[in-house]
């Protein structure tokens, strides 16, 4: 990679993937370039790929999905964005939450990020099109927008990563949430989808409300999936002692995975309850194993949770401007 006077970069990978939205019969192109090229070596050897498509709520024009790369979880990014607001449009990243987000317009929130590739110019137009549209669907529609991301000019396709665990009732495990997670990947949870609809068997909601619980929901889902155990899997490859991992995860897991079961999140908490019982007979690999596994079908059922939510309940609260803001109407 080089860069010019004026910062564009130079890509020399010539690896081109495209990002399509069939819904909206719009595809755009990206290429790799040489930035993160151990991020983007794993993105590349994961496609084809298909994700429900998600878009920031709080940051801007930014689009996400979940990919299903387990080892984005804890690979190391050589080259971070300081803040990626200054980034342009069309800039592709690779997330440590296990993301692959676009860029398309302006963005409020100051994070470093890493980036892999950058959309082609002549396709920004499309990309700010479909970026409006998925705000529609997140935020007003509720229409669930499939991406499909797959190397340019190659067969699209869907798989979901299976891990392996040599301990028996950790390989089974693993199984039960790979089984889970295909089945959940691209159509909405059953359990989440009730929630949604007000049917929750524990009663969970005072007074027969609804919206609370799922404002919970959401909240414990997303650091669950992004913190907990994305956490833990950075640790174990950090080479924590197992002891401590063990420790940790008893921690970190278990009391948020027993209040989203009573909220209807039953599965969740049943595939907890068995990686409890057998962690401490797992070592190293059998950890990461499972670990990631239920990472990836966590951060399934956080992007699911964030796409039914319904956001256009506070339409009529509107952020205030610095210069209005404390001034009597």
């Amino acid at each position: 990679m080089t860069e010019t006077l004026s910062g564009s970069i130079q890509t020399l990978s010539g690896r081109l993937i495209e990002i399509a939205w069939p819904d909206l019969g719009i595809t755009v192109t990206a290429e790799l370039d040489d930035r993160n090229p151990v991020l983007a070596d794993a993105l590349w050897e994961s496609l084809p790929y298909q994700s429900l498509q998600g878009h920031a709520l709080v940051a801007g024009a930014h689009l996400y999905h979940a990919a299903p790369i387990p080892s984005l979880l804890h690979l190391h990014a050589s080259t971070r964005i300081p803040d990626r607001r200054e980034a342009p449009d069309g800039t592709v990243f690779c997330s440590a939450l296990q993301h692959l987000g676009i860029k398309y317009g302006t963005l409020t929130e100051p994070m470093p990020a890493s980036p892999v590739g950058r959309i082609r110019e002549e396709d920004l137009p499309a990309l700010l099109e479909a970026g409006q549209a998925i705000w529609d669907a997140v935020y007003s529609t509720k229409k669930p927008l499939l991406v499909e991301v797959r190397r340019a000019g190659s067969p699209g396709g869907h798989h979901i990563p299976r891990l392996y665990a040599a301990h028996p009732d950790a390989d089974r495990l693993i199984q039960d949430v790979h089984a889970e997670t295909e089945r959940i990947w691209l159509e909405a949870p059953p359990e989440l989808a009730d929630l949604h609809e007000g049917w929750i068997p524990s009663g969970a909601g005072t007074f027969d409300t609804v919206l609370p619980t799922l404002l919970f929901v959401n909240g414990e889902t997303r650091p669950l999936g992004y913190a907990s155990y994305g956490g833990l899997i950075r640790a174990a490859v950090a080479d924590m002692p197992i002891e401590s991992l063990h420790q940790m995860t008893r921690l970190l897991v278990g009391i948020p995975a027993e209040f989203l079961g009573y909220c209807g999140l039953e599965k969740l908490w049943a595939f907890t309850q068995r990686f409890l019982a057998c962690l401490d007979q797992l070592d190293r690999e059998d950890f990461l194993a499972v670990a990631g596994q239920m990472a990836l079908y966590i951060n399934c059922l956080g992007g699911w949770n964030l796409h039914l939510y319904p956001w256009s309940t506070g339409d009529h609260l509107r952020q205030q401007n610095t210069t209005t803001a404390g001034q009597p109407l």
